[in-house]
């Protein structure tokens, strides 16, 4: 069984020729767990993410109980552009269904011209660096404002177009991960931990969120910097495991 969603303003039979294409047309640009590639579609430009199809339990898991990747990663994206956040045109997604449950599935979205990443503001040296955080900072409280908690809040899911003078625009990426909830000061201050933020950039980041939310700077600090410590020691921790398991398989 096949479930195709298409957003209105796409011909549903276009896209289901270009899925159907997937493995042997378009420019691929990622390939590791998922394969993001590049296919044209009406005179632009857009990218399909091919999810790896899931492990026996959560195929099941995918097609009885809960949302797959595809699915969640087209829903996200039009919530977000109804919370007036940035983020790719959501075009569509399929999903391919057997009794077992989930095989492959695609999320279809239009391709962005950004200008960089959030990784270039790891360099010192980039150009408007500190203020760009400053905006970047802002864009997460405003997330956090609207109840928006994206679970991979991390260096390479914010795309970043420059609009003109002291303004960037930031659009969200890799979107299956994310709640709807009312978010608490916790919550908050954990949200910047998968961003591997280096210290001056905390000191940035810190100084402009406990302006926004009216909190004193220091507490702001040191709770960002515990919450991002936390998170590279349990990310340490489970290399370790893993490459035990490797010597001892």
């Amino acid at each position: 069984m096949t479930n195709l969603v298409v957003s209105e303003g796409y011909d549903v039979q276009q896209i289901k020729d270009l899925l159907d294409s997937f493995e042997n047309a378009g420019e691929s640009i990622w390939k590791k767990r998922n394969t993001l590639k590049i296919f044209a579609l009406s005179g632009r430009e857009v990218i399909v993410k091919s999810f790896k199809v899931p492990h026996l339990v959560n195929r099941f898991a995918y097609r009885y109980l809960r949302k797959s990747k595809a699915r969640r990663s087209y829903e996200h994206a039009r919530i977000l552009r109804q919370k007036g956040i940035l983020t790719p045109d959501p075009i569509g997604y399929r999903e391919e269904f057997s009794l077992i449950g989930l095989g492959s599935s695609q999320y279809i979205s239009a391709k962005l011209d950004y200008d960089f990443d959030f990784n270039a503001l790891y360099d010192a040296g980039f150009e408007n660096r500190d203020r760009i955080l400053e905006k970047f900072t802002e864009f997460t409280f405003q997330l956090h404002e609207r109840g928006i908690h994206h679970l991979d809040h991390s260096r390479g899911n914010t795309l970043i177009v420059k609009r003109g003078e002291d303004q960037w625009d930031f659009y969200l990426v890799d979107l299956n991960r994310m709640r709807f909830e009312k978010m608490d000061y916790q919550k908050r201050m954990d949200n910047f931990s998968r961003l591997g933020l280096t210290p001056d950039m905390i000191e940035i980041v810190s100084r402009a969120y406990a302006k926004l939310i009216g909190e004193d700077v220091d507490q702001v600090r040191a709770d960002i910097t515990a919450s991002c410590n936390a998170f590279d020691k349990k990310k340490e921790k489970k290399k370790n495991l893993k490459k035990k398991l490797g010597r001892s398989s």
